[in-house]
């Protein structure tokens, strides 16, 4: 059951994600979407959303690795004195 829950926590950033990379591919053909009035704008929306998603996802694994003991020594977290 955990797994499915931690699933669907992932699955919900990489469909924002997939929303930004549709707003922004839209802008380039000219497409406007019903909400948004201007397409630089809808270009703006899309990579907030693409890098929203994708730091997420980058975050969740980064975190999991952590955990583990399975980074660099770069990324590892500093211990406080």
């Amino acid at each position: 059951m955990d797994r499915l829950f931690a699933l669907i926590i992932m699955l919900i950033p990489g469909f924002i994600a997939a929303l930004g990379i549709k707003l922004m591919r839209d802008m380039v053909f000219g497409i406007l979407q019903p909400p948004i009035p201007w397409l630089w704008l809808q270009f703006i929306l899309g990579v907030l959303f693409f890098l929203v998603g994708l730091g997420f996802i980058a975050g969740f694994i980064l975190h999991r690795d952590r955990k583990r003991n399975k980074v660099q020594g770069k990324f590892q977290k500093k211990e406080r004195p």
